[in-house]
């Protein structure tokens, strides 16, 4: 190769866009992440550095470039495992086997196992039961009166009740599993708290599965055990996709806890929903796709080849992020992204992911919403904030954004 060939293609490259540094905020209410904004107003791909980690990696917003990459195989999670890739979490702790960290057809393979549980008749077979357990926590939060805190009283314990029910959790060991799932999603704790607990979790599932292995009960730990007695999947693969979706499940508390905030502090928002319950699905669907339900981004994909996304050179080895918040406020596909309208149709937010590893509890995630808003604005009709919106105190060190507590009153 001459000098004159090497020089010309330097010129032709395209120039990387500078790396730009994503510190861990810790935000209030549903403000959108400011750094996020600007990185958006930077360009479609954008090159990030994390808290944690090494390095830095690609940054993917506008909406068909999400769905792109998250649905196309030359993207890999399975590939993340052996990266020091730059990250926002402190630890990095995924299982060997782990569904989130498993490619097509092995990742295809496990969902199989569980997807009975999670489609709509497969959900349905719990609403009854969610329903009963909503009840009762409204009956014993308009008992004691006001004012309280509406994330202890319903919002927390309601979610758990709802994927333990799923999962095929007892009563018994509910509130062990939810201290679990606490200490694994918080940063403030560090690696040692968070993967003691993970183990301990996974040690529990693991003994549960065993347990089931013929079964032939619809909740998901049944499932799985009757799927390693037919050795479709191993018990490890088994125990990994059980943590994940258990700890997935509450994550519904954070974002109904956004939902509410949102909700209450914006009575025009509030009054239209309590005097139109026709709307309210569809309503849900357009408060799903406007909160900020976590901080930065989620998993990285590393790129199996080059690949150009947007003119710019996505090269084999390389990390890249997606960001479903950004794909949920892109005004090519939302049209004054900024507004809360309840009568956006279509509304194809990505909020619960895109492709292979969509998050299998959205139709669960939306059912409990629907009958969170449903009881509380129905059954507590003067619900308020007791304090004022700044002095509620929200998550610090979370990975998913959510309020610690909704003091409320009616």
């Amino acid at each position: 190769m001459t000098e004159e060939t090497t020089l010309t293609e330097t010129m032709l490259a395209e120039p990387l866009p500078p790396i730009r540094q994503w510190p861990a905020l810790d935000l209030t209410g549903t403000d959108f992440d400011p750094v996020l904004a600007e990185l958006m107003r930077e360009g479609p791909v954008t090159r990030v550095q994390l808290p944690n980690g090494e390095g830095w990696a690609w940054l993917v917003t506008r909406h068909d470039d999400v769905r792109m990459v998250t649905n196309d195989p030359r993207f890999s999670r399975e590939a993340v495992m052996a990266q020091p890739v730059t990250r926002l979490a402190p630890h990095f702790i995924p299982d060997r086997g782990a569904v989130g960290f498993l490619d097509p057809p092995d990742h295809t393979r496990l969902r199989r196992a569980v997807a009975a549980a999670f489609t709509a008749k497969g959900v349905e077979r719990v609403r009854e039961k969610a329903r009963a357990m909503l009840d009762e926590l409204v009956d014993e939060l308009l008992q004691d009166g006001p004012p309280a805190d509406l994330t202890s009283a319903v919002l927390s314990p309601f979610p758990i009740g709802v994927i333990c029910e799923l999962m095929g959790v007892p009563p018994g060991d509910r509130h062990t599993m939810h201290n679990w799932t606490q200490l694994i999603l918080s940063s403030s704790h560090g690696k040692e708290v968070s993967e003691k607990a993970k183990r301990e979790m996974s040690a529990y599932f693991s003994d549960l599965i065993a347990l089931r292995e013929n079964s032939t009960a619809e909740d998901v730990t049944s499932l799985l055990g009757a799927a390693l007695g037919r050795g479709e999947v191993a018990l490890e693969e088994a125990v990994g996709l059980a943590v994940l979706l258990q700890i997935g499940g509450e994550a519904v508390t954070n974002n109904s806890g956004q939902m509410f905030y949102l909700l209450l502090t914006r009575p025009d928002l509030l009054e239209r929903l309590r005097g139109e319950p026709r709307i309210r699905p569809q309503a849900i669907d357009e408060l799903l796709r406007y909160i900020p339900h976590r901080n930065a981004v989620g998993l990285s994909r590393i790129a199996l080849e080059d690949v150009e996304i947007k003119g710019h050179r996505i090269r084999a080895g390389d990390a890249v992020y997606v960001s479903y918040l950004a794909a949920n406020r892109d005004p090519d596909v939302f049209p004054a992204p900024e507004t809360i309208d309840f009568s956006r149709s279509p509304n194809p937010h990505v909020s619960f992911g895109f492709g292979p590893h969509y998050c299998p509890g959205g139709q669960l995630a939306r059912l409990e919403s629907e009958l969170l808003v449903n009881a509380l604005l129905d059954r507590v009709p003067g619900l308020k904030l007791a304090v004022p919106p700044e002095q509620v105190p929200f998550r610090k060190g979370a990975l998913i954004r959510g309020p610690e507590a909704l003091p409320v009153t009616w």
